[in-house]
């Protein structure tokens, strides 16, 4: 454990964390692995848990209701596509998810959402985008990144 340190920018933290739907659903949860460890005020959790988490120290725990736009955002009805089966040189089922090249080389993942004989209905939205997130959370841990972790 760290000694009196506090959640801020170019903090490495550690979190227990459980994360839950609207109902109660367990999403994804740190419980039986290792914490969950990033490095402060980057951007690599999302903006709304980051900005809850600021000033926190090891030992503080906190039930953390993300509304959409603050975590994945809103579900974006243009970020859907439907493209002809015969794009695809391998079966796709519901559920698969492909990535897309786009022409600056980075790919885009997309989701297959629908399927008809001669479509394919993708989703480039993130699957939990629209959704309210509900993080339960214990700092484990909060220290001064090192020189080679601020410079990742």
């Amino acid at each position: 454990m760290s000694t009196g340190h506090k959640v801020a920018e170019d903090m490495m933290v550690s979190i227990d964390y459980t994360l839950m739907d609207d109902e109660g659903a367990v999403i994804e949860s740190s419980d039986g692995a290792d914490p969950l460890s990033y490095l402060h005020g980057h951007g690599q959790i999302i903006p709304g848990l980051e900005k809850a988490l600021e000033g926190r120290a090891a030992g503080d725990t906190a039930e953390i209701h993300i509304p959409a736009r603050d975590g994945y955002g809103e579900h974006d009805p243009e970020r859907m596509i439907t493209v002809s089966r015969d794009m695809f040189g391998f079966d796709v089922t519901q559920g698969d998810f492909v990535e897309a090249e786009q022409q600056d080389g980075t790919t885009i993942p997309f989701q297959v959402v629908d399927l008809t004989e001669t479509e394919v209905t993708l989703d480039g939205n993130h699957p939990l985008a629209g959704k309210n997130l509900n993080f339960s959370v214990t700092v484990v841990d909060v220290r001064p990144a090192t020189e080679e972790e601020l410079a990742d």
